[in-house]
């Protein structure tokens, strides 16, 4: 029975966790910056990482579809099993729903999204000032469900590492080793 996670999978994770661990806090800065060149840049690397991101979750559907994660341990409640596949299935909602909400908004209030400052990425819909401030609302309180979530998520990799001690973070570690 398999009981941790692929290489890739792992790879995966940690590039999203670290890419939404930046990407976060320069949208809030940013959020407050008026507008100037520093605003301007940091709004780059904002796009930019939250496309980024995007490309990682899609390549980590992609595998997900073809390399199924290990079960949880038997012993793992019925209702604790429930509410991490709604949590995880709520995560990769969500990061599928930002950065499309970025896209939009960016397109709506006419900023075309030119990723690494290079490829011009398509408008989704016209320049609109009134639909770019909804979607932006959109994409501020979907970015506000996210910390919950992962925050909700860390909470549950400390309770289950250190007060269960199942061992289940040893499942998304390359190197971790278990202590019998």
């Amino acid at each position: 029975m398999q009981t941790k996670y692929s290489s890739l999978a792992i790879l995966f994770h940690w590039l999203t966790a670290l890419g939404i661990f930046i990407c976060f806090p320069i949208g809030l800065y940013m959020a407050d910056l008026k507008l100037s060149p520093t605003k301007l840049q940091l709004i780059s690397y904002h796009k930019w990482l939250g496309v980024t991101i995007f490309g990682i979750l899609v390549l980590r559907i992609l595998w997900r579809a073809f390399k199924k994660p290990p079960a949880l341990p038997a012993e793992t409640p019925k209702w604790q099993n429930q509410i991490a596949h709604l949590t995880h299935l709520a995560l990769y909602v969500l990061m599928i729903a930002i950065p499309l909400t970025g896209w939009l908004m960016s397109s709506a209030k006419g900023f075309t999204t030119v990723y690494l400052g290079i490829w011009p990425l398509p408008d989704f819909i016209g320049k609109d000032k009134e639909l770019g401030d909804l979607i932006n609302e959109a994409h501020k309180l979907l970015n506000y469900v996210l910390l919950i979530l992962v925050t909700l998520h860390i909470v549950a990799v400390i309770k289950h590492q250190f007060f269960d001690r199942d061992h289940l973070m040893s499942r998304m570690l390359a190197s971790w080793k278990q202590k019998s």
